[in-house]
């Protein structure tokens, strides 16, 4: 296509060149330009792509989009032909590029995006799983990967940049797939990552103190306000009553609102729970009134479970899904590496979990609590190069809310495991909770299942969905479920 039309859809100040050229390709990684190709420069966290300019004029580059420019760099532009184009924000201009490059294929899906802290993973397999019943075929992008048709990538971020985003919405139309299910961070709605989607249903979760930093977010104001941009993009806006930032999210909405919760006011609302526990099987089973009038069975355990199906049926009510495709699916609701429960006994309860930080696995804890087990044993670690305080909180958590911690390594990194098993010891013993570290994952596995009592619920925390133990910058195949599965061969 022609650059022009490339960049039809935002303000501009052409500074130098021709825009009606032809371009062939649209990065904003300076390793990836080609001939004729545009190159976009983000000025980001670690690196400002403006100083790879010069670097890319010398690789044949046709355009290049920047938010200031030297003076410096013109003669060299202008005596290789090089379009220089002027924005206010790059990133929200490669998102709004990135759509026109692969001919709006966001406009040829229905697009679903899930923001909130916690509970976006399981939801979107949820719905996923949900719409697939019925036919229907569904691609979804988030934190663990993208599935488009019988494919899956695995994913760096939760919500990936732009121009990956419309290269695998394109992918999709080219499958034939109907609707997309995604995860939006507030990262990705911070930078632009999914400015210009059309999203035709938004969810909101719920919101907790998180994702605050210097890398992420300066406040938890601005953390929500992230999020409420969403509420601005979508058509319809679906939302947890339940949750006490419910209102600072939707009060500057522009979509049609809709709610759910255990609120009366909810529009699609939860009663009569019940938790269930057989040491096979953990779930809760409840009745969805308003909207919609049925019983309902899922089996994972806690109050979130409610949540997480409560949103999912939700959104499945705009799709026109029969009540009894609902029902048959969320019965057989499965996401990997998230309270993940395998088989491996009729005595005791084992699952793996992503829960790595003190936030997700006092969460988690307190929900099986609930259950009434017989101990709750859980295996964790906490991964180098980060916070030493979440080694603190995750200790003391485990220490308070376990019968049993197994304390044991997660990606150590470059730093040397033992040291951050004495970290977490650190928080273990402002408690009076029973331990024992095995730095060996594996080895901390098999005494977790050989260990097992009646009645035990084994939690093994941090890695989830993760198949990969990382030490010293060399990613090695570890997998949670095959350490279980040798531990059980070694007692057979």
């Amino acid at each position: 296509m022609t650059l022009k039309k490339l960049i039809q859809d935002f303000d501009y100040e052409v500074v130098l060149g021709d825009i009606n050229k032809e371009i062939t390709t649209l990065t904003n990684d300076s390793r990836t330009v080609i001939k004729d190709g545009v190159f976009v420069a983000i000025s980001g966290a670690v690196s400002d792509g403006h100083k790879f300019v010069l670097d890319v004029s010398d690789m044949g580059v046709g355009a290049i989009i920047v938010e200031y420019f030297n003076e410096s760099w013109l003669p060299l532009l202008k005596e290789k032909n090089i379009a220089l184009i002027k924005v206010s924000n790059s990133r929200y201009a490669l998102s709004l590029m990135s759509r026109s490059f692969y001919d709006y294929p966001d406009e040829k899906l229905h697009v679903i995006g899930i923001t909130g802290t916690k509970g976006k993973t399981t939801t979107t397999y949820m719905i996923k799983s949900i719409l697939e019943n019925t036919g229907k075929k569904v691609g979804l992008i988030g934190t663990i990967e993208t599935v488009i048709g019988d494919k899956s990538y695995p994913n760096a971020n939760t919500t990936p940049e732009s121009i990956k985003i419309q290269e695998d919405f394109r992918k999709m139309v080219d499958e034939g797939i109907e609707i997309v299910v995604m995860e939006v961070s507030s990262q990705g709605l911070k930078l632009d990552r999914v400015a210009g989607i059309p999203f035709e249903i938004g969810i909101f979760t719920n919101i907790g103190e998180d994702h605050i930093g210097p890398n992420e977010h300066k406040d938890f104001n601005e953390y929500l306000e992230c999020k409420a941009k969403l509420f601005k993009m979508c058509k319809y806006g679906i939302g947890n009553i339940d949750d006490k930032h419910y209102n600072d999210i939707f009060k500057d909405a522009t979509c049609i609102k809709e709610t759910y919760g255990f609120n009366e006011n909810a529009d699609v609302r939860a009663s009569e729970i019940e938790y269930f526990n057989d040491f096979s099987t953990m779930g809760v089973r409840y009745h969805v009134s308003g909207l919609l009038d049925f019983n309902v069975q899922v089996d994972i355990p806690g109050k979130f479970t409610v949540y997480n199906s409560l949103t999912a049926i939700s959104v499945c009510r705009h799709f026109n899904v029969p009540t009894d495709a609902i029902i048959n699916a969320l019965k057989k609701a499965k996401v990997r590496g998230r309270i993940e429960m395998m088989n491996v006994s009729d005595d005791f309860t084992l699952m793996i979990d992503y829960a790595h930080n003190a936030m997700s696995l006092e969460s988690l804890l307190l929900t099986l609590k609930e259950y009434n087990p017989g101990r709750i044993v859980t295996v964790f670690g906490c991964g180098g190069n980060r916070s030493k305080t979440r080694r603190f909180e995750m200790g003391e958590v485990s220490g308070k809310l376990s019968d049993f911690t197994i304390i044991t390594s997660d990606n150590p990194r470059f730093e040397d495991p033992e040291l951050i098993i004495k970290d977490i010891i650190v928080g273990m013993e402002k408690t009076n909770g029973k331990y024992i570290s095995i730095t060996d994952r594996g080895e901390a596995i098999k005494y977790a299942v050989h260990n097992a009592k009646p009645k035990d619920v084994i939690i093994i925390a941090g890695k989830g969905h993760e198949t990969y133990q990382e030490i010293k910058g060399v990613k090695h195949h570890m997998d949670d479920r095959e350490l279980v599965r040798d531990a059980l061969n070694e007692i057979r």
